[in-house]
């Protein structure tokens, strides 16, 4: 098979959908490697090092495209990407549809076999190839919102974990699971008092086991999460449910009875975020704005801040599965393996994720297979 990886184009994404390992390992199958000069840098990778493991470097994404059965990316395909699919081709990425009809159209269109490593689940219900950008997202979470709590970037002037003699802040985290977890960890680090919210007991008692005591664990429903929105100095978002549009947990009422200078960091805004006033997606390069008094920030690829960190971590879990769908051909291995059928979102112009086909059926016709 020929795997074609090209640059990302998104605002300040640094990652790469493969590292020298994974080229060097693809090629000793007997597979080619199409690899977009540049593509690497931002993770610290050079063209060399990619040449030297037997990749192919190409001058442009267009001649990537052109040469590629499979295309493998870290995310979605943006608007100028789209003229370079072929029909028929095979996409395996981030690929987060259920808030963007425009791109899932695309892919219908095209007939485009897309993969989302969103998706893919094992029977234990864990998303292996999510688990490493959610650990990185929600340890970033904190650091980011340590940050904007700096009266400069808008905040109320708080140190998360306070000195002697002045209390720490108030962090917030709504669910509990591989974000929310990380989340946790790096705000009790930082000496802040934590307290999370989830639908789900079991994982609350885990939490609580984990922590020894150390983060408050509450239940999660309306008038709690109106309670703690109240109280936090930093509210962090860290719903998910597995390729669906993230519910609104955090109304706009909510919002409004936040202290002035309070940061919100959703990250579930890849999914179409869980608080209600953010209404926009933002970029690395104009990461937060206020609204209500509170500071909000909303970026989509948090982990392209963190490339050289994030590409090695994404890598590692991804080319197993990459290797066994150019191994046997992307059909038989998607037949041989139910949690790579549940990574399938898109194929011969339909749409194959129930949760997808549910979140955009009023703004696409209907392709459900």
């Amino acid at each position: 098979m020929v795997i074609g990886v090209p640059k990302e184009i998104k605002n300040n994404e640094n990652r790469v959908g493969i590292t020298v390992d994974g080229a060097y390992e693809l090629a000793a199958h007997g597979h080619t490697v199409l690899i977009e000069k540049g593509a690497g840098v931002g993770s610290g990778i050079t063209d060399e090092e990619y040449a030297k493991a037997g990749a192919r470097m190409m001058d442009t994404a267009k001649a990537v495209f052109d040469g590629a059965d499979m295309i493998v990316k870290v995310k979605e395909p943006l608007e100028s990407e789209y003229a370079l699919f072929k029909k028929g081709q095979a996409l395996f990425t981030y690929l987060h549809l259920a808030p963007n009809p425009g791109l899932t159209q695309m892919l219908l269109e095209k007939e485009i076999t897309g993969v989302a490593y969103e998706t893919i689940q094992l029977p234990d219900g864990s998303l292996p190839l999510l688990t490493p950008m959610s650990e990185v997202a929600g340890r970033m979470s904190i650091q980011v919102a340590a940050m904007l709590q700096q009266k400069y970037y808008g905040g109320r002037g708080m140190l998360l974990g306070g000195v002697p003699g002045v209390a720490p802040a108030e962090v917030v985290i709504i669910g509990g699971g591989v974000v929310g977890s990380n989340a946790a960890k790096i705000a009790a680090g930082m000496g802040a008092n934590v307290t999370v919210l989830d639908t789900n007991q079991r994982r609350l008692a885990g939490l609580d086991s984990e922590f020894g005591g150390r983060v408050r664990t509450l239940m999660s429903n309306r008038m709690g999460v109106a309670k703690a929105v109240e109280k936090a100095d930093v509210l962090i978002g860290a719903v998910l449910i597995p390729g669906a549009r993230a519910p609104k947990i955090v109304t706009e009422a909510m919002v409004k009875t936040m202290k002035p200078g309070s940061v919100i960091v959703d990250v579930a805004i890849d999914q179409g975020g869980s608080v209600e006033t953010i209404d926009r997606v933002t970029t690395h390069n104009d990461p937060a704005f206020v609204k209500h008094g509170v500071v909000h920030y909303s970026v989509a690829n948090m982990p392209g801040a963190v490339a050289h960190t994030s590409t090695y971590a994404l890598t590692g879990v991804t080319l197993p599965w990459l290797l066994d769908m150019a191994d046997k051909g992307v059909d038989k291995a998607l037949a041989d393996s139910a949690a790579l059928r549940l990574g399938l979102n898109t194929y011969g112009g339909r749409i194959m994720c129930a949760a997808v086909a549910e979140a955009l059926a009023d703004t696409l016709e209907q392709k459900y297979a």
